[in-house]
């Protein structure tokens, strides 16, 4: 038997073929059966240009219909799928390079200056005015042909990173995504009439992998939304039945004074993740909907860990029980397990943890403990029940708008301005984006403005982790050993944007 994912949809697929698969906000509309045609041209296109099974095909695209096709296409073509946050410069483009080694890079035709600085590899641009590999795929021969990989072969390199060095890649195996894709489906009780408006983008596991996979192996529609729009997502919520997004889609719904429950008359769940939902905003959501927000829990590295139940109590501030074939518990420093009540760390163990960190062996083992549990850096709690509430993080991870930001990487930026003495960069609460990102600066001559490290940071860091706001100080606090007191500028500065609105 095929472990290759992409001969799972490719049989629902086959059995779906009139059906939408992608509704356009334009009007456009790809059936299931254009889905699959296209995808076997882009095979064909891929294999010709050298991808063989195991080869990484990184792709810094835009969200179109083609960049599906491309993603199911590596796939098949028993290819490892290396998905880039479009807004990343050609400055971080260039590590992922390099630590990835593509055997092709696929980009959107805007997105850099210059194919030249690619270290010679195959480079195929994708746009919507018809890019090189549209081009290809217009005139190439369908390869309907699934290359036979083992379910422990690698689909997909996600990368991801902690507060220090640079990104790693995730090593997400078929099996990883098929068994998360299936018990999520189970878990939220997909129907055969369900509508997703998905308005995510795709170079995160959350609208690539968790949103997407629920629909296509459903054969049910999707509205493909090019970017979360709330005039576009009140256009189309009640044609839909499921909403999946981060908690700020949620609050800019509730921004909008129009928006109301004839907008959400159809929807049978909306789902919220990849940033905490703060209770404010889901009582906020019940009273303007009469819906409760589901909450889940997860990450690059393992897709989805929990989730709050579709039928039953779903808790504000909770992100639910373990998913069938999940097993979490929360661990002493030690990894002994501790009792119901009492706050550690996060460890997850099942079908949907990664193989490891891409060519980090070492760090792959630190993150291991022996009995196989994945060491997540989270801190939680569980109740007596088997109920998981996140209470923080153990590392200083940022995660703004859905995104995560690594203050390492942010801080050794501005702590080239002269302007800088040196400076600590941290996430505080944001109304909108769950967490702004802050750069606490000590300045080694006069102040140094927000506006200054903006137009430093231009160009050089995708904007999403680049600071919202800039505060200056004598002296950022530390502990007897040195070392940065983040929790306390987190807490000395929790209020910044909300006194600011």
């Amino acid at each position: 038997m095929n472990g290759n994912f992409a001969a799972d949809l490719q049989a629902v697929f086959a059995t779906h073929g009139s059906r939408p698969a992608l509704r356009m906000a334009d009007g456009g509309l790809w059936t299931y059966s254009d889905l699959a045609e296209q995808t076997a041209r882009l095979t064909r296109v891929l294999v010709e240009a050298g991808v063989a099974p195991g080869d990484r095909v990184l792709a810094q695209v835009g969200k179109m219909p083609e960049a599906v096709a491309l993603y199911l296409a590596t796939l098949q073509a028993g290819g490892v799928y290396v998905p880039l946050n479009s807004a990343y410069t050609a400055a971080e483009v260039a590590h992922f390079l390099a630590d990835a080694e593509p055997r092709l890079f696929v980009r959107d035709p805007a997105s850099l200056d210059s194919a030249d600085e690619h270290g010679g590899r195959g480079v195929l641009t994708l746009g919507s005015d018809g890019g090189s590999l549209v081009q290809a795929m217009d005139a190439a021969e369908p390869c309907h042909d699934v290359a036979e990989r083992d379910g422990d072969d690698l689909a997909a390199l996600v990368y991801t990173s902690g507060t220090t060095g640079r990104s790693k890649g995730a090593m997400l195996t078929h099996d990883n995504i098929r068994s998360n894709a299936e018990a999520l489906r189970r878990y939220w009780g997909w129907r055969d009439d369900d509508v997703l408006l998905h308005a995510l983008p795709l170079f995160h596991v959350h609208g690539l992998f968790i949103a997407l996979h629920c629909a296509l192996l459903g054969g049910t529609p999707t509205i493909f939304l090019p970017r979360f729009d709330v005039r576009t997502v009140k256009q189309h919520l009640p044609e839909s039945t499921v909403m999946m997004g981060v908690p700020t889609f949620y609050t800019r719904l509730l921004q909008d004074a129009d928006f109301n429950r004839g907008h959400c008359r159809g929807v049978r769940v909306f789902i919220s993740g990849s940033a905490p939902l703060t209770e404010a905003t889901f009582d906020a959501w019940q009273v303007r909907t009469g819906h409760r927000i589901l909450e889940r829990y997860g990450m690059s590295e393992t897709i989805i860990n929990t989730s709050n139940p579709l039928h039953g109590e779903r808790v504000a501030g909770s992100v639910g029980f373990a998913l069938p074939g999940v097993e979490v518990r929360v661990t002493g420093e030690g990894g002994e397990p501790l009792p119901a009540g009492e706050v550690g760390g996060i460890e997850v163990r099942g079908e949907n943890v990664f193989k490891g960190y891409w060519r980090q062996p070492e760090k792959t083992a630190e993150e291991f403990r022996p009995d196989g549990y994945f060491i997540t850096g989270d801190l939680g709690v569980m109740d007596a029940e088997g109920r998981l509430s996140i209470v923080g993080r153990a590392r200083d991870l940022v995660i703004s708008g859905g995104y995560n930001v690594y203050p390492k990487e942010v801080e050794s930026l501005i702590d080239e301005l002269d302007a800088v003495a040196e400076s600590a960069v941290i996430g505080v609460s944001h109304p909108d984006f769950g967490e702004g990102v802050v750069a606490v600066v000590v300045p080694s001559d006069g102040p140094v403005s927000t506006d200054q490290v903006t137009a430093f940071l231009k160009g050089r860091l995708a904007r999403f982790k680049q600071p919202k706001q800039v505060v200056n100080v004598e002296a950022l606090p530390r502990n007897s050993m040195g070392k940065v007191q983040k929790n306390r500028l987190r807490e000395e500065y929790e209020g910044l944007f909300s006194s600011a609105s």
